[in-house]
């Protein structure tokens, strides 16, 4: 969470908020558990609920993982889709509405083979995973809760967990018909989330599909550690559509800037006259996560796809950004600059980045006829008047780069 000083909170005990929260996320964080566990019959350790659906794919103790089942407790049909909604979510819920609901799910622990996502299939719990509509389960435990709040800065937060003793599926999974073609076709996984994803299949569905062993060379298959699977569809889907935006001999006209922001995250993307290129720039202000000082972080992908190091949230907004390449038949060099403020106290999963910038290339604020113009506009509306974004190593590289047509001038 917030890194907020521990003096502070011995002062404030949750009721003079020193910190600048309207409420304090400690106290909020411990009704979340309290209320799970009341909806738990810890006698005789069983949880019942409808799962939105929700099955993440641990990374601990690999290549035997942990699978954890997330239930809402005696909460069924339709409402369990809020405890996992990142689309819907989107404009809609605020951070305190997003951790409320993901600190109210269950997770009902069981370990697992990687090599082994077959039993998991004929038991229908992988199917159930990559359902259409929320999934009953009845949940034996072996032990009561441990009433932590786990968070992490690329998989959604999850609320108190146990190891499941016996797991029962009541319900009948619906997953959409083109992917639950594709479980049975032997093609590679990477050809079976791009043909996925053509079909209109979300890529939260696609990850959860290629966690748990559904997609691949059937001799292959295995399971696959959930935040590993997010940057890896992301990714695949990515070069596709990167294959395709080089295909187009249109460059933008302008520089045009772009604009959407989210949960205390701050996006603009500029788009301008060029081959492919990316760049990416992330601005931590104090008290946000993870920096207790300004820290500016800077990452640059070049023509052919080679980026200076691999991070799940750029993977994520550059897929926003090539969709809406692809879907206008233009390329472009692009620069994304994420500012993360106090406001975003907790993290909440790669997600909000995703969905923030779709949400951005749905919004252009201004058109310039040159960079310059534009990177001193999105100075103008930074939070920071501080910060100098063209003293950034990716701007001033961006700026300074001349086109082969320069020389014919």
């Amino acid at each position: 969470m917030r890194k907020i000083p521990a003096e502070l909170c011995v002062k404030c005990k949750g009721s003079k908020y020193l910190c600048g929260l309207q409420y304090c996320p400690i106290i909020e964080r411990f009704r979340s558990f309290v209320g799970v566990l009341q909806r738990i019959d810890v006698t005789e350790k069983k949880v019942d609920g409808s799962s939105p659906p929700s099955v993440l794919v641990g990374e601990r103790g690999y290549p035997k993982v942990r699978l954890m089942f997330n239930v809402p407790p005696n909460v069924f049909g339709d409402e369990a889709k809020n405890y996992e909604n990142p689309s819907g979510w989107w404009g809609r819920q605020t951070l305190y509405d997003i951790i409320r609901y993901r600190s109210g799910l269950l997770s009902a622990v069981k370990t697992h083979e990687i090599t082994d996502p077959w039993s998991l299939y004929e038991k229908e719990i992988s199917i159930s995973a990559i359902s259409e509509k929320p999934v009953r389960y009845d949940v034996s435990l072996l032990s009561t809760p441990d009433v932590r709040l786990k968070f992490d800065g690329i998989v959604m937060p999850r609320g108190p967990s146990a190891p499941a003793q016996e797991i029962k599926i009541n319900d009948n999974s619906s997953p959409s018909k083109k992917l639950e073609k594709l479980i049975f076709d032997d093609m590679r996984a990477s050809e079976a989330t791009i043909n996925a994803y053509l079909n209109g299949e979300d890529v939260y569905k696609l990850t959860s599909a290629m966690s748990l062993g559904l997609l691949g060379l059937k001799k292959n298959r295995k399971l696959v550690p959930t935040r590993w699977a997010i940057t890896s569809v992301d990714s695949i889907i990515g070069s596709y559509l990167l294959s395709k935006v080089k295909e187009n001999t249109r460059w933008v006209d302008s520089v045009e800037v772009y604009h959407a922001s989210y949960l205390g995250n701050y996006f603009h993307v500029l788009l301008y006259p060029s081959n492919y290129h990316s760049s990416w720039i992330e601005i931590w202000y104090p008290f946000s996560l993870w920096s207790y000082e300004t820290t500016i972080v800077e990452l640059n992908e070049n023509y052919w796809g080679n980026y200076d190091f691999m991070d799940g949230g750029y993977m994520a907004a550059r897929l926003a950004v090539l969709e809406k390449m692809n879907r206008d038949k233009i390329q472009s060099g692009f620069i994304i600059i994420r500012e993360i403020t106090k406001e975003y106290y907790a993290p909440v999963g790669n997600w909000h980045i995703r969905e923030t910038v779709r949400k951005a290339m749905e919004n252009r604020i201004a058109k310039f006829d040159n960079l310059s113009d534009a990177i001193r506009f999105v100075q103008g509306r930074l939070k920071d008047q501080k910060v100098d974004l063209f003293s950034t190593n990716v701007i001033s590289t961006a700026i300074k780069q001349r086109k082969i047509e320069d020389f014919f001038k």
